[in-house]
């Protein structure tokens, strides 16, 4: 069971998420303004980069294709 780091696309939100399958962890919504627009995040310790070292991209991607 994982943990995802999310970056919400609408309210600039970053929130930590225990998912269940990897099929679940594009179907995370914000926890701060319900968004489903977010960005999963590589997490810092898998970088081996501190979060102030700017090593880590904090734009979101425009979305792509449909629903």
């Amino acid at each position: 069971m994982p943990i995802y780091a999310y970056r919400c696309c609408q309210c600039g939100a970053e929130f930590e998420k225990l998912v269940l399958s990897a099929a679940k962890a594009d179907q995370v919504t914000c926890p701060a303004c319900q968004a489903e627009q977010v960005e999963r995040r590589p997490a810092l310790f898998g970088l081996g980069a501190s979060a102030s070292s700017g090593a880590v991209d904090r734009s979101c991607a425009p979305a792509v294709g449909g629903g």
